[in-house]
């Protein structure tokens, strides 16, 4: 062997190709067709939604003449003077400032007692907290129009019948069977260690749910007052039974002085409902990126 010989490098090995693998051509266009009639669904339900909403607005704004012809959608002239005969013949300037105390009061102190009695339920054990929590899924079952009769007669033993704040509590009992479910399930999700760690620091358990555990629950807490929001300002039947004086009707109330068979004003009553449901749709607007995710942690456990 020369010297030659080894001091020449090595031969470097040739390394084959490597094969790189055909894309799932066939697979692909399989999941292509269920995720276009998925789109295609999606769209239809999103303009079976909408198709109702834009012929209220439209209809809002329409003469009676043009509405009752149905032949064009799009109002010409605006009529927006619909709005101002909704607002002052329909008492909204009276029905309007009602529903926005009853909502608001209803809804903090829902959020209250359901916070407070969802933690206690999520984290204190004490005998019979099943039970309890089979008592509210029972309440659930109940409609609460079967129970109008034994709510008036408690409120007029109480001396709170035909008063705001009877009113209000019966929207405060009606909300909470969900809303201390949502909230428990919400309190149940959260990890342990942080109250052990705020214990071991000397924190007592009231100190624990006002400081660490109340806070992390503002997604869970939006989702309740948004929900409640929605049904406190839609409620109509026990406002109607509670209440003898018309000038502590919620905002429903201005809707029904547009229903007659005698002189029907359709375009006033649809202007009327645009007034009715714009405060909480601009609600639920500002707050609906949070109800997603406060249901979905409420839904953990």
């Amino acid at each position: 062997m020369t010297v030659n010989t080894l001091l020449d490098p090595a031969p470097k090995a040739e390394t084959a190709p490597t094969a790189t693998p055909d894309k799932p051509r066939g697979r692909r266009k399989r999941l292509r067709g269920p995720r276009v009639a998925l789109y295609a669904l999606l769209i239809a339900g999103a303009l079976e939604a909408l198709v109702p909403i834009l012929w209220v607005l439209s209809g809002s704004l329409q003469s009676a003449k043009q509405l009752y012809k149905g032949t064009d959608p799009i109002p010409h002239p605006f009529e927006w003077g619909n709005f101002a005969t909704a607002w002052n013949e329909g008492g909204f300037s009276q029905y309007l400032p009602n529903s926005l105390l009853y909502t608001a009061a209803a809804v903090l102190g829902i959020l209250i007692i359901a916070s407070l009695a969802g933690y206690a339920l999520a984290r204190i054990e004490f005998p019979g907290r099943g039970a309890v929590v089979g008592f509210i899924l029972v309440i659930m079952i109940i409609p609460m129009p079967a129970s109008f009769i034994a709510q008036y007669k408690l409120l007029i033993t109480l001396g709170l019948a035909n008063t705001r704040i009877g009113y209000i509590l019966v929207l405060i009992a009606g909300g909470l069977p969900i809303s201390i479910l949502i909230m428990r399930g919400f309190f149940a999700s959260q990890p342990k260690e942080l109250e052990e760690a705020a214990a071991i620091d000397g924190a007592s358990l009231l100190g624990t749910f006002w400081r660490i555990m109340l806070p992390l629950a503002k997604p869970g807490l939006i989702a309740v007052a948004v929900i409640q929001a929605m049904g406190v300002w839609n409620e109509y039947l026990m406002g109607l039974v509670l209440f003898n004086d018309s000038s502590l009707m919620p905002v429903q109330r201005g809707l029904t002085n547009f229903v007659s068979a005698d002189s029907p004003q359709q375009q006033i009553l649809l202007a009327a409902s645009v007034i009715a449901v714009l405060p909480i749709v601009i609600f639920y607007a500002i707050a609906q990126r949070h109800i997603i995710s406060g249901l979905s942690a409420g839904a953990l456990k």
